[in-house]
């Protein structure tokens, strides 16, 4: 494949780019000569974050890289928001890489958002959500919420080539709901790894599935 000039890294919910892998990332494509941005979604302020926010935070970084093409790679929720990314810009990004993208985020049934948990969100206006960067809770309104619901990560359309490593182990997103989105797109290679949510052992296999996909090998 074609090499790529520029990857922007899209951290996970309650992330950073300081995190783990955006670091390994960083790394190895500074290395490689790659241009490497990872936004932080945390600004200006955990609190208000949303998914509207998120994706015009990322349109102010593409619109500022030069020409050439670029991968978009994304954790988690940093995974949707590469999906519904990549679908409002099929012609300035050129192909997608996703780490156990949650995909089903907002839908009705996702255990991470029971009901009632919902419901005193709604009743609060805002809750405590475990921060990694920081190691405490931080307040989260509850217009995140009400957002992402105009959003659907699990039907957006994705032509770009893309590469998705998921952990059969991972405890908050399914693995069957990410087979279920690549399933019918022929342009979306799964793999399946014995990892956890974090996929941290299995970075160096991702790194090894990455580089001929972003054009850095042969």
């Amino acid at each position: 494949m074609t090499r790529v000039r520029h990857v922007v890294y899209l951290h996970g919910f309650a992330s950073s780019a300081q995190s783990t892998k955006a670091g390994f990332f960083r790394e190895r494509l500074r290395a490689a000569d790659v241009t490497f941005v990872c936004p932080d979604f945390n600004e200006p302020d955990f609190r208000t974050l949303t998914m509207t926010r998120m994706l015009r935070q990322l349109d102010g970084e593409i619109a500022a890289l030069a020409g050439g093409p670029i991968a978009l790679v994304g954790s988690s929720l940093g995974g949707t928001l590469a999906i519904l990314a990549a679908s409002r810009a099929p012609t300035r990004i050129d192909r997608v890489v996703l780490l156990a993208p949650a995909v089903m985020f907002a839908k009705t049934g996702h255990h991470l958002l029971p009901p009632e948990r919902i419901e005193e969100w709604r009743r609060k206006g805002a809750l405590p959500f475990f921060h990694y960067v920081s190691g405490e809770d931080r307040l989260l309104d509850f217009a995140f919420y009400e957002d992402s619901l105009q959003y659907d990560a699990l039907n957006a359309p994705l032509a770009q080539p893309t590469l998705v490593f998921q952990g059969l182990r991972d405890a908050s997103v399914d693995h069957r709901t990410v087979e279920l989105f690549a399933r019918t797109r022929p342009n979306v290679t799964l793999s399946l790894l014995d990892d956890d949510h974090q996929l941290i052992e299995s970075l160096p296999r991702i790194w090894d599935g990455m580089q001929p996909f972003l054009g850095l090998v042969e």
